[in-house]
């Protein structure tokens, strides 16, 4: 029976390779040219991993929101940051979506501390990940 298996593709191929004309030939080489372009373009835009990185700060809120797909967004307070004018301090605000229901619960516990996430950046979002485009996967430290 497996060996009937690739034997049955084999003539399966062969049966098309002998109806197909020259010109069938043409477009269907094409057709798969495109769905394989078209694959790498929407991989590229919503898969690909373009950085990754750690954040460190003051956790400021974490929430589940969204219409379709709830999904878990938060915010971290980075202080300390010069500003372009002398003699003030600027805060930089790093906002983020969540991968995992585990971490952005135990980050809702914990409101307030001082964490630093690991995060991936993607060219884009998708409804499904989150509203931002840095998507945090792990907490590598959480402190008073």
């Amino acid at each position: 029976m497996l060996n009937a298996f690739p034997i049955f593709f084999i003539y399966i191929y062969h049966q098309i390779r002998i109806s197909m004309t020259k010109g069938k030939k043409i477009i269907s080489i094409i057709a798969v040219l495109v769905v394989i372009i078209l694959a790498a373009v929407v991989y590229y835009r919503y898969f690909f991993v373009f950085g990754e990185g750690v954040k460190a700060g003051e956790l400021n809120y974490v929430v589940k929101k969204g219409y379709l797909f709830k999904t878990y967004e938060g915010k971290l307070i980075q202080s300390g940051i010069r500003s372009r004018q002398t003699g003030t301090l600027q805060n930089n605000e790093f906002e983020f979506s969540i991968s995992s229901e585990a971490i952005a619960e135990k980050m809702m516990a914990n409101s307030g501390k001082f964490y630093e996430l690991h995060y991936k950046e993607y060219k884009n979002s998708l409804p499904w990940r989150g509203f931002s485009v840095y998507v945090v996967d792990s907490i590598l430290t959480a402190k008073e």
